[in-house]
């Protein structure tokens, strides 16, 4: 560990300054100033594939005029926006309300750039099957840009002054025009921060496999000890996000033996992509093979730890990366920040970018709850010594509220001022 990470795990634990599964949007960040170079042909920013994490992220579906998602979306009638609209039905000026506002910070910046000329659509929300597969502009999320002028030379310009507006990945696609597309607006931590669905199994101590819903505080679940790499079983110690009735959208990561591991795309997995880190278990290598990475970042290819056998984690490929909208928002922390779900290992953590960051911000809950539960068992010794502590569930555990922890919901707030922008998803 380097002296910045120490640094910035002490002022983690002092200042509460990391989150578990991200609630709330966060502070803007400001960017200074830089000279705006224009982007080459064929190059997009940022550096990551379109359906990244880091750049505007898998699809949630195709929308059509019927469905309820639809309602959502916003025409826009901006003056200072052409709309091509060669279909003649006004699709194109349709938009989530994300990307209408950076079409029309964009208006602004091509007027002042190159005064008499305005920006120009001549793709939006496509309802006739015009475009590939999953294309975002299914979905409202993308346009493809011209000058009102039709100069091409403008282009690359154009396209760094979409960078500047605040798109979430912009591609010089053709020599016709800049492809622009958004994040969506489910992509916001505080909308789409839950980690696991409802019906995620869970092993507990007591041997029973229950669903994340029926999960309590107090229960001791599976999960992996980062030290020895052993299945250990930890407390949960609270949810940081709880909220049964809430539809999300979920990544399912497929493995060679059938095992799915389902969670939002922000949520930490951990992950390896180098055959050297590959052996018959967990054991066999080093965990520092294996780093905790967004699942939405996860590819076909790439190695997950799954329970083989009771005990035992083996790396295991990754073959099929889908898409769902389930119900049930389930976030638990364990003491040891990890649980093995649906019998692949996962954190507990999401939206931070560094496994040991997030764990160190919680280091004040596990202080709080370990000398609470000391102080508990050291009371009953003294008025009832003659009764032993109870291992059922419904004598220590105990369901708690729905919606966000309060503990959560500050320690991310203060994430976006502390942590440098590369560990925190930026969703301003």
């Amino acid at each position: 560990m380097n002296i910045l990470e120490h640094i910035i795990i002490s002022l983690l634990v002092c200042l509460g300054a990391a989150s578990a599964c991200g609630p709330g949007r966060g502070p803007m960040r400001r960017r200074g100033p830089r000279k705006i170079l224009p982007l080459i042909y064929k190059q997009h920013e940022p550096n990551f594939s379109e359906r990244s994490l880091a750049a505007s992220g898998l699809p949630d579906g195709k929308i059509t005029r019927e469905d309820k998602e639809f309602r959502r979306l916003v025409p826009n009638y901006n003056p200072d926006v052409i709309f091509k609209d060669e279909e003649g039905t006004g699709a194109d000026r349709i938009m989530t309300q994300r990307c209408k506002e950076k079409l029309n910070t964009l208006a602004i910046s091509v007027m002042n750039q190159w005064p008499g000329v305005r920006v120009r659509v001549t793709e939006g929300w496509d309802e006739e099957n015009h475009h590939a597969r999953d294309s975002l502009h299914y979905e409202g999320r993308a346009v493809d840009l011209t000058t009102s002028d039709r100069d091409r030379t403008k282009y690359g310009l154009l396209a760094s002054l979409a960078v500047e507006a605040g798109f979430d990945w912009v591609y010089y696609e053709s020599r016709s025009h800049v492809h622009a597309s958004c994040k969506a607006e489910s992509a916001h931590p505080g909308k789409n921060a839950g980690c696991f669905p409802a019906d995620t199994m869970v092993h507990l101590n007591t041997g029973e496999y229950i669903p994340m819903s029926a999960l309590r505080v107090g229960d001791h679940v599976a999960a992996v000890d980062s030290s020895s790499g052993q299945i250990v079983y930890s407390e949960v110690l609270l949810f940081m996000d709880r909220s049964p009735s809430e539809v999300r959208t979920f990544i399912n990561l497929k493995t060679e033996s059938g095992a799915v591991l389902t969670v939002t795309a922000s949520h930490l997995v951990h992950t390896t992509s180098s055959e050297s880190c590959v052996g018959d278990s967990i054991a066999d290598r080093p965990t520092s093979c294996f780093t905790a990475t967004y699942a939405g970042s996860v590819e076909p290819g790439h190695y997950i730890l799954v329970t083989s056998s009771p005990g035992v984690l083996r790396p295991e490929r990754v073959v099929e990366m889908s898409v769902s909208r389930l119900k049930g928002v389930y976030a638990p922390l364990t003491a040891a920040g990890n649980l093995v779900a649906d019998r692949v290992l996962a954190s507990s953590y999401a939206v931070i970018d560094s496994q040991s960051l997030a764990h160190a911000a919680f280091a004040p809950v596990r202080w709080y709850y370990h000398w609470k539960s000391c102080l508990r068992d050291a009371w009953r010794s003294v008025t009832r010594p003659s009764i032993a502590s109870s291992d059922s569930r419904t004598s220590t555990g105990y369901i708690p509220g729905d919606g966000i922890h309060w503990y959560a919901n500050i320690l991310y707030t203060l994430a976006g001022y502390i942590l440098p922008g590369h560990l925190v998803i930026d969703t301003s």
